[in-house]
Formats: C-alpha cells, sequence, structure tokens
C-alpha cells in the first residue's frame, strides 16, 4: 500500500519538523517558517452588539470558534511559532473607508448599517472603539504582532508580507472570521505571494448560510492551499520541543 503523499517545501538542513494531517495532501510544518494568522478575531464579528450581529448575520458559531483559537494560539506559541493578529477596520473619521468613488462605501456591510441606522454613526469598526478591539478571551500575549487592514485582505496595503518575509515565514496558517470573506481573500492573495495556506476549518466562521463555508473549503482544498483541523494542529504541532520559558 502507496503511503499518502506529503507536501514539503523545507529547505535543506531543516529541523524540528511535523507533519499535519490536511487535505488534499499532509504538508510538513516547522516552527521556524510558519505562523499562525488570526483573522479578525474582534468584538465586530464575534460578539453580541457587535457589527456583525447588528447587521443581522448569524453568530451563534463564533463562541466555539473562539475557544479552539485559543488552543491553537497557545500550542503555536509553546512551539515558537509566531502569531499574528489582523484587525479590520479604519480611522474615527472613516478616510480610509473610502468615498462613494470606493466599492468598499457601497459593499462595506458595516457602513450600509450605520448609513441604515444613523445611530450607530461612528461605532462600527472604527479604531479606538469596543466594536475594533480583539474579544477579550483572544488577547494577544507578549510576543505576538498586531497589524492593522481596511479591506478585506490582510496584503492589501498592510505591513503583512514584510513582516512574513523579514522572518523567514514560508506556510500560514488561518484561523479567524470570516472564512468567505476576510479568512479567503487573505489566503487568495497569500497563495499568489508564494505562500502555503492551510485554514483549519473548524476555527473560522462564515458570514452567510452554511453552504458559504463548504465553498471555502472547497475553494481552498482545490486551488489555493489545505484545509486542516484544530485537533490535527496541537495533536501535530504538540509534538515539538516546548519553546517557551
Amino acid at each position: 500500500m502507496n503511503a499518502l503523499p506529503i507536501v514539503d517545501h523545507r529547505g535543506p538542513g531543516t529541523t524540528e519538523t511535523v507533519v499535519l494531517s490536511a487535505r488534499p495532501e499532509a504538508i510538513r510544518l516547522s516552527p521556524a517558517d510558519t505562523a499562525v494568522v488570526v483573522i479578525d478575531m474582534q468584538n465586530a464579528y464575534a460578539s453580541e452588539g457587535g457589527y456583525v450581529d447588528l447587521a443581522g448575520f448569524d453568530i451563534a458559531g463564533a463562541a466555539g470558534v473562539i475557544g479552539r483559537i485559543a488552543q491553537v494560539l497557545q500550542t503555536a506559541r509553546a512551539a515558537g511559532m509566531p502569531v499574528i493578529y489582523l484587525q479590520n477596520g479604519w480611522d474615527a473619521d472613516y478616510i480610509e473607508a473610502g468615498t462613494p468613488a470606493s466599492p468598499n462605501w457601497h459593499k462595506s456591510n458595516a457602513l450600509k448599517t450605520m448609513r441604515a441606522r444613523p445611530e450607530l454613526a461612528g461605532q462600527l469598526l472604527a479604531r479606538g472603539g469596543w466594536d475594533y478591539e480583539l474579544v477579550d478571551a483572544l488577547a494577544p500575549q507578549p510576543g505576538d504582532i498586531r497589524v492593522h487592514k481596511t479591506r478585506y485582505s490582510a496584503f492589501f496595503n498592510t505591513q503583512l508580507d514584510s513582516i512574513l518575509r523579514a522572518r523567514g515565514i514560508k506556510t500560514i496558517v488561518f484561523v479567524g472570521i470570516a472564512s468567505n470573506v476576510c479568512v479567503e481573500s487573505t489566503l487568495r492573495d497569500g497563495f499568489h505571494l508564494e505562500y502555503f495556506g492551510v485554514m483549519l476549518e473548524d476555527a473560522t466562521h462564515h458570514l452567510g448560510p452554511d453552504f458559504i463555508q463548504q465553498a471555502t473549503v472547497y475553494n481552498v482544498e482545490k486551488f489555493f492551499g489545505w484545509v486542516s483541523t484544530c485537533a490535527d494542529f496541537c495533536g501535530a504541532v504538540g509534538q515539538l520541543p516546548t519553546k517557551e520559558a
């Protein structure tokens, strides 16, 4: 019986690797060139009273995702993998959000919600406000990195690519919300920038009907990267030597 294929892009001499069970193939990871990227785990997307909740999307699945992400981050930090938080939003005056000449002005559900409900003006996804902040349960730890973004993709007009390349990162493990919007947009852009993207499907949550999550998983697995789970990630990476003091 033939062994299952394993994607291995490690350079010669790379040590401390593990094989992560994934679809469509297993993939070899090393903490030396792997980072966990946390997409938009903000009150806006994961808390009652946040923008997504106010805009009428179902956030019932967010609580479970928060717990699983916490396990992933604990495992990644222990192995010495960088953890990078992305936060989506704009300046308090919404200059970064664009004018009616920008498609973002027309398509952003946060902006549309504030226009429909003027009493919310200035509250949604504005830096410095509660909506913009990361959920308490996933507070960054010393050594973690936070990056601000103004559009769906975390690679657009941010320092993310430079931060990753400066650390020799080749593989990005994605968790966060929303899987079909900012997670998929970032993973796709990372693919075109030659990063190996792995989405932990049960550590992401979608906006919209359940089939949207299925479509994102399909797109990642078939075209743009690899799909795994929190249990497989923690089980594999947990075998690595602990780097915490």
